[in-house]
């Protein structure tokens, strides 16, 4: 496979590209240096999805077949080195709601049905199990508390960020398993970046009034000679908003890749125009 060069919008990487098994994916350099866990983000590249979802889709109902879909969950649990009998799938819809994973979830929404729905972020203490969230644009949250040996994956979209679930995430890791902020590591993943998220002013309105403070300009920016268009930073949004939980600013990672300005390599829903598959955020605690 050929080396993979992402266009970056920073001066630093935020995350790495690992080949394994012919399926490149992407990693936080401070996720792998704690040993706890298995993780990455995919790309389009090392499945077997063809036309708008070529090659690495995980989403259904976008013209994929089944098939194609199952066979990347394959080719990308061996490339983790998980177990794909006890990958547990999101259910998405832009809410606020997580879900408590426990073994009895183990294949939901991968091998099996799921019996739930609207659930926009996971957490689980088990060993083994790999937490697993789509995008194609949002926002991806992953998060580790290394003391209590916990995880989180949550998917973050500008209604979810105007909902906070970041901060939502981080609030019920410390009331389900007693994580203090202060401990977790964090991941923030590639998304669509300011440059390329343009929005109107009912978004720019509404994420102004979920802001507990007054919104940073770093934030939410007029667009340059567009009236009543604005651009939207998710990242730096995000970044803000787990600070704010508690987590230290130096245990956050923020990539500098976005999702549209690589659209040959990862999913993006507007640089493709609706016309696209889904990425994979995985993330699952080794076995002791």
């Amino acid at each position: 496979m050929e080396k993979i060069l992402f266009k970056r919008k920073g001066k630093t990487e935020g995350m790495k590209i690992k080949v394994r098994e012919n399926v490149p994916f992407l990693v936080f350099p401070s996720f792998e240096a704690s040993g706890l866990v298995s993780h990455g983000f995919s790309t389009r590249l090392g499945g077997v999805s063809t036309g708008d979802c070529r090659s690495m889709n995980f989403a259904l109902g976008r013209g994929d077949s089944p098939d194609n879909i199952m066979e990347n969950y394959r080719r990308m649990a061996r490339a983790l080195d998980v177990d794909l009998s006890r990958m547990v799938l999101s259910q998405q819809t832009h809410t606020v709601n997580l879900r408590q994973v426990t073994e009895a979830d183990a294949g939901k929404g991968v091998i099996r049905e799921r019996d739930y729905r609207d659930i926009d972020g996971l957490m689980t203490d088990v060993s083994g199990i790999t937490l697993v969230t789509s995008y194609a644009d949002c926002v991806p949250l992953f998060f580790l508390d290394p003391v209590r040996r916990v995880i989180a994956s949550s998917h973050s979209g500008w209604r979810g960020m105007v909902g906070r679930i970041g901060q939502r995430t981080v609030q019920a890791m410390e009331k389900a398993y007693g994580c203090r902020p202060e401990d977790l590591i964090a991941g923030i993943g590639p998304s669509i970046c300011a440059d390329c998220y343009e929005v109107g002013e009912d978004v720019a309105e509404a994420f102004a009034a979920g802001w507990e403070k007054s919104l940073p300009a770093a934030v939410l920016r007029p667009y340059p000679g567009r009236p009543g268009k604005f651009r939207l930073d998710l990242q730096k949004a995000n970044e803000l908003i787990l600070t704010e939980a508690g987590i230290r600013p130096e245990n956050i990672a923020v990539t500098d890749i976005c999702t549209c300005c690589n659209k040959e390599l990862l999913f993006s829903h507007r640089g493709s125009r609706g016309r696209r598959g889904n990425m994979g955020g995985f993330l699952c605690l080794r076995e002791h």
